[in-house]
């Protein structure tokens, strides 16, 4: 956190001082009236399809919406995973992401971010009942399936020696878990147990572990260099936090606040008085 705060702060005087050229893609939100949003719909509560409506629901459509209105442009959510979401943005079949990708060093390194962070959290691991597993460690040597690119397989290899078995999303590594491919799949945590909690298909699994594996910042990703887009959506998500409009949306879809959230929205009710 201390570092992601640090890289915060030189973001913000880049913001400051502006750069040379302004970016394209804020110019080309506001001229097309659209903006294009990468979002993951793995499942509840950050994104799925409503079997009644056929259409995306959730917070990370939700959240999208938010930014979309505040920038005066409409919204066309396009609907990536963990797998495709960077090659999304950095082609520019997106504009940018909301795709429960939690702010990392590496990530950082090659992708820009919205300095204020939207959430936090962390991951969860869910396991069939009487597995044995109780903690991060004994996953050591066991097959653990994940979503490809998670931000959780580097800690799972190196400090824990799980043995990952990756696949394109969420859904599919759920699927490999229920088929025996794994003793375990480690997912956001909020998501794991909105589906523990919800999905009668899944009674007889549980999130052992109580601990979240590294909880991060959620943060919107912009594509390298992009201060002005960075600028437009850092203001707005101080707005978002500040109004309280932001843990509302997270209360609708049933989403737990985090603690940082709620500093965030003290910090910023407080700065616009």
């Amino acid at each position: 956190m201390k570092k992601l705060q640090q890289l915060g702060i030189a973001l913000a005087l880049g913001l400051a001082f502006g750069t040379a050229m302004a970016d394209a893609t804020l110019d080309k939100i506001k001229s097309r009236g659209v903006v294009n949003v990468g979002v993951v719909l793995g499942g509840a509560p950050y994104g799925q399809i409503d079997p009644k409506t056929q259409q995306p629901v959730g917070f990370n459509i939700d959240f999208s919406k938010l930014l979309a209105q505040r920038l005066g442009v409409k919204l066309e959510a396009v609907t990536v995973t963990p797998a495709n979401r960077v090659q999304f943005l950095q082609t520019g079949k997106v504009d940018l992401l909301i795709a429960n990708m939690q702010w990392t060093q590496e990530r950082s390194e090659i992708l820009s971010f919205v300095p204020t962070q939207y959430d936090e959290s962390g991951g969860a691991a869910i396991a069939h009942k009487g597995s044995g597993i109780r903690k991060w460690e004994d996953l050591r040597g066991k097959q653990v399936c994940a979503s490809q690119g998670s931000n959780f397989i580097k800690p799972l290899i190196e400090e824990y020696g799980a043995q990952i078995k990756a696949l394109p999303s969420m859904p599919e590594a759920l699927l490999a878990l229920k088929g025996g491919a794994c003793v375990a799949s480690v997912h956001i945590s909020t998501g794991i147990h909105t589906l523990l909690e919800e999905e009668p298909a899944w009674k007889d699994y549980e999130a052992p572990i109580a601990s979240e594996l590294i909880p991060s910042p959620g943060v919107i990703w912009v594509r390298k260099g992009e201060a002005d887009t960075q600028a437009a959506l850092d203001k707005i998500v101080k707005e978002l936090h500040g109004s309280g409009v932001l843990i509302e949306t997270m209360k609708k879809n049933r989403l737990a606040v985090p603690q940082a959230v709620v500093k965030l929205q003290e910090k910023f009710k407080t700065a616009a008085k």
